[in-house]
Parts: structure tokens; sequence; C-alpha cells
């Protein structure tokens, strides 16, 4: 007999061989018959799979996100199987589901082009009315051979040599037969055809490999519901318009350049007033919470890389070296190893720490060119680094504070809801340090979160090999989720680097060390803002704050020393003095969405004032100068995120 334990908690024997379904139909009908799939013991499985052992069971139905998962894995065979309809010589790779959508990968003799996206719609339209079942079924790996070689699928028989074991499972669903391990919808008729739509086609080495093939990849998007398709597509039509590549071009804040490489960016003038405004910011908040700033070298000898581990566990990541009077050089992948070499340049006392440290330190790590977006995923990027080297009883508090850092940080940003992860220890093995160690430290990183009251997710193993770790991501205007502060815990380096202090005892001790990045890479980070605000910044982070207009050239001079005058109180100002009409200036300042528009003439001069407009369109009349500096200083020094005060 096997034992499942239920949501609930409470717990039923069912015999060998009984299936996930037989299960839900012993604890609802009515469940069995809106079950998605099965998740057990964290893992999802198929329905029609034999429960494998004791364990936890959790039936998945409607609206969860593993039935989403499972759908968009279905859409995916479903596109597989109308696209062998049409190019029968059309060699398979992978199909999975991906964050709100799927994919798969194809070998074709001829190259999609985007005309061919309706067609295979048809073809999937066609599947979906057949309703056609669904079937798994487990071969031996030498009759999955046979399947797949009598059927020329020659990417599935690579991938069925790197499946461990002696079984393997596929799906079936007419004609169709796929290389699977689920799960899958029971037919194909149980995906709603107005709720599916394919969206592009792209280019894909096989197994993102750059020396293997170049395979065609169709991307899709699959909801359980026509509307949440409808939602969706809309919010794809803003992302468009936000997109940072595209605002940043449009603003003048960036540039990335084909003779300088790929992934390293160029700040202009604009991007780097955004840049230092966070910066000073940044530098700010931890002056105030205790933070010693610390600066470290670019490059540093192999011996420290090897030290650390880096070129141990990391050299796919790092550059090549540089040979400097005769012995290599790497340029840092990460901060880490030179604060921590700063700590040890004498010793310290119990009552010494904490001690936390903090950079915005550059570094450079390789990724692959297919991979690199805009501010997004570069080479050369700036993390604001930290780290806290702290006694045991300190882990604690140290971490709760960090976590408050974070918030505080990103809610004075704008950001208001983030998905949270608490990352555990990793199976099998994968983890240095003692098990206590690991406990005290993951329940520090829990009590932080439980004390604040904010859900998260556990993710269990998927903390580094060297500690766990808390993860923020923080929601932007359209929903979607950014990668940025990191809380991790770390029992490798002190003991690779022999750290220690001296306790009360008088004795050599190991500190605790914490790695922490509250806006991750400021490249990223900037990337994220742009989208979240569409260019539109709040005021205190606008590059340029307010915009001096004078209606004609007898007006330059006042608008100029309008100008100065408000530089002088600390607002980015400029004076457009061109040649264009009023309007023509007006509409040129709200598209490079400034806040503040400053229009002078011969009235606005005699009465030493302005008339102020709004980037969003607003017109606030003709007020004298320090009023308008009045109110523009207290947005600017609150950081709020209205244009004008109320």
């Amino acid at each position: 007999m096997i034992r499942v334990t239920l949501l609930d908690g409470s717990a039923r024997d069912v015999e060998e061989g009984t299936s996930f379904l037989e299960v839900a139909e012993g604890i609802s009908p009515r469940l069995a018959k809106t079950a998605v799939c099965a998740r057990w013991n964290g893992e999802l499985h198929d329905l029609r799979e034999p429960v494998p052992g004791d364990g936890a069971l959790a039936v998945i139905g409607p609206g969860e996100p593993e039935a989403l998962e499972t759908l968009r894995h279905t859409a995916s065979h479903i596109m597989a199987q109308a696209i062998k309809r049409q190019f029968p010589k059309v060699r398979l790779g992978i199909g999975p589901a991906i964050e709100e959508g799927f994919y798969y990968d194809l070998d074709l003799p001829t190259p999609l082009v985007e005309e061919d996206l309706e067609k295979i719609a048809t073809g999937m339209r066609e599947v979906i009315a057949a309703d056609l079942p669904i079937t798994r079924k487990d071969l031996s790996k030498a009759e999955a051979r046979a399947l797949f070689e009598k059927r020329g699928e020659t990417y599935k028989l690579e991938l069925l040599e790197d499946i461990e074991g002696e079984t393997v499972s596929v799906y079936e669903q007419g004609e169709f037969v796929d290389l699977c391990r689920g799960p899958h919808l029971r037919s194909t008729g149980a995906l709603r055809a107005d709720a599916v739509k394919l969206l592009s086609i792209a280019g894909a080495y096989w197994r993102g490999d750059e020396k293997r093939p170049m395979l065609q990849r169709v991307y899709g998007t699959a909801w359980e519901k026509a509307k949440d398709l409808e939602q969706y597509l809309w919010r794809l039509e803003e992302a468009a318009k936000r997109d940072h590549r595209k605002v940043g071009k449009e603003l003048d804040l960036f540039s990335i350049h084909e003779e300088g490489g790929a992934g390293l960016i160029c700040w202009h003038p604009k991007g780097a007033r955004l840049r230092r405004t966070i910066e000073e910011f940044w530098y700010a908040e931890h002056d105030r919470r205790g933070y010693e700033i610390v600066a470290t070298p670019h490059i540093g000898k192999e011996q420290l890389w090897t030290i650390s581990g880096h070129l141990g566990f990391y050299r796919e990541n790092m550059y090549s070296p540089m040979d400097i009077d005769g012995v290599d050089y790497f340029i840092k992948p990460m901060n880490c190893p030179y604060q921590i070499l700063i700590y040890k340049t004498r010793t310290h006392s119990y009552r010494e720490l904490p001690m936390r440290m903090a950079e915005l330190g550059t570094v450079y790590r390789y990724e692959r060119s297919g991979v690199l977006h805009g501010l997004l995923r570069v080479r050369g990027f700036t993390i604001d680094d930290g780290h806290i080297f702290c006694r045991p009883d300190q882990v604690d508090e140290e971490i709760r504070s960090v976590y408050d850092f974070a918030v505080g940080m990103l809610t004075t940003f704008g950001f208001r809801e983030f998905d949270i992860y608490l990352a555990t220890r990793p199976h099998a093995g994968k983890a240095v340090g003692e098990p206590e160690r690991w406990e005290q430290a993951t329940a520090a990183l829990r009590a932080a979160l439980d004390a604040r009251g904010l859900p998260y997710k556990v993710d269990d193993g998927g903390g580094a090999f060297y500690g766990p770790k808390i993860d923020i991501k923080v929601k932007d205007t359209l929903g979607r989720p950014w990668q940025c502060s990191t809380i991790q815990f770390d029992f490798n380096l002190p003991e690779r680097f022999d750290m220690t202090y001296i306790g009360e005892d008088g004795a050599e001790h190991r500190p605790y060390m914490v790695h922490r990045a509250l806006l991750g890479s400021l490249e990223r980070f900037i990337g994220c803002l742009i989208e979240q605000y569409g260019g539109a910044f709040p005021v205190w982070l606008a590059p340029v704050q307010a915009v001096v207009i004078p209606i004609a050239d007898r007006h330059n001079e006042y608008a100029a020393n309008l100008a100065l005058h408000l530089r002088d109180a600390g607002l980015r100002a400029q004076v457009d003095d061109s040649g264009e009409r009023m309007n023509s200036k007006i509409r040129a300042a709200q598209l490079n969405k400034v806040p503040y528009m400053l229009v002078v003439g011969d009235r606005e001069a005699e009465s030493e004032g302005a008339s102020v407009r709004l980037r969003t369109g607003e017109d606030k009349g003709t007020m004298k100068l320090d009023l308008f500096l009045q109110t523009a200083k207290g947005i600017i020094d609150s950081k709020s995120l209205e244009v004008w005060a109320a």
C-alpha cells in the first residue's frame, strides 16, 4: 500500500499502481472531472501516471499556475502536430511551456515566414476541433529509439540518450507522437481555440550551443479564457510602447555600439544624469544605515579567483586572462573577494561586528550574444553590492534590517507589489557548510519574512551551494516581475579565505557572511524603471526636470537667467532657445517626458515669473518663480510619484 497525504493534512492508503486520477476520484468525483494535473512531492505529474510512492499530493485544477503551465505545454504539442501536417519533413526539437506562453524548436528544410503563422494557427484549430484524446505511454528506451528512428526524429534520439533510467514516456494525439514527461491535458479539445495565439518566429541554436544547428523557434501564448488572451495582448502592446530600448533611444539615454562591443553600455548625458541620481540616493541611504563605502579594482590575479573558487565553479562566465608581468589577471566577475581582502587587512574583535561594506562595483561576465537584450542582459554592469560580516547572534537582526532596506528602497522608486522567494538548501549533498548553520540561516531568512507579514514562496532546494537566500522581484505597472533584490548567505567564502574574528572568549571564530544587492545591477534596474514609467519618470528621477521655453528671441536672456536660477536651486533645467514655434517646443518637451515647461514672454519677464505647464498637458497658469520652486522642490525632496502637489 502507498500512503497519500493531502493538502488538508489528512491521509489515505491506496494500492500500488493506482493513478493520480483514481486518487482524485476517490477524494471527489467533481474534483477529478476538472483536475488538470497533480503535484506530487513538489513535482508535476500527469493524472494518468501511477502514484510512485508515499508522499504529499495536491490535485491541480483550473486557475492555478501549474494548470496554466500544463495547458501551454499541450498547446506546444498541438502546434507541433499542425506544423508536421503542413511540413512533413520537419524534425522536432523541444517544445516547453514558458512564462506566459510556449514555443517549439523546429528543423525545417525552408525557413518559415510570418505568413505561415496563420496557416499553422488554422491547423491548430483543426486539431483542437477534432478533440483527439491525449494518451501517455511508458516505453523502454529501446522501444522509444526504434519509434523515433522510424520517424527520422534525430533530435529526439539525442534527447533520449540523455534521459536517465530504462524507461521513458511518450504522448500521443492522433498521428502525432512526442517524447515528453508531461503533464498534458486529457484531449486536444480541452484547449480553447479562441484563447491561443501564435506570436513570432525566431532563431535558436540547438540546445543553446552556437556550434550546433540553428533551428526555427515558433512562439505562442495560450490561456484558459479568451478574455485572458485579450488582456495579455493588451499588455504586450503596452510593453512594446514601453520597451526600454525604444524609449531609451527616443529619450537619448544610452546606446550600444558594434565597434565597442555587444552588451557594453554607453550612457548619454541624460542617461548618466538618471544613473547619477540613483547612485546619489543609494550612497545617502547607505551612509544613513551605517555601511562603509569601499571601491575595489576591476581586475585581479589568477590566485585571487582560485582561492574564491570562481575559476573552479564560474570559469565559463569569465573572460580570458591577460598577461601582466608573466602573471594571469582576470577581469572581475564579482566584487566579493576584494571586499573580503579589505576585511582581512587587520584583526577584528567581536565588538566591531557587524561590519557592513558596500560598493557600486562594475563587473564583467560572459553572456552569449543570442541572449543579450538592451540593458536587461549585458556583459558589463554595475552591481549595488554589499557584504555583511557578523556574529551568529547578529544574524536575525541583520537579515531583517537588509530586508527592510531592500523593500524601502524599491518602494521609494514606486514599486508596490513584490514576489518573494525563500530558496533553501540544495538537495543531494550539493551544499557546503554544516546542516545546523543552514538551519539557522534559513530560519533567520524565514523569520525576517514572517515578521513583515508579506506572502512568500519556498523554493525548496533552490539555494546556492554556499547558502540559502531571499529573492525579491518587483511587479511593474503591467504586472511583470523583475528580479532586483537578493539576500544571500555564504558559508563558502569565509572558509576559503580563512576569515576570523576574536570572540569574547579570546579565541578565533568564523564570521557569517551575507551578500546583498538591493537594486541588482544598475543597468537592469534602469531598464526596469524605463519600462515601469514609459520614460515619464517621477520628477526626482527625471534627467531634465524643467525646460524654460522663450516665446520669442527677445525673451532668451530672461529664459537663460531663469534656468540658471532653477539650477542654483537644485533643479535640472534647460532652455529651449531653438527657432521653433512655442507650441512645437512644448510638444518636444512633452515627447521628452520633461515634467515642467516654463513658458516665458513679455508678461512673465515683467512679473519675474513663468507660465507653468505639466507634461500631462495641464496648464497651471502664470506663477511667481518662488512659488513654483517651493512646489517643485517639495515634490522632488519627498520623492513623490506625482508631478504636481494636489
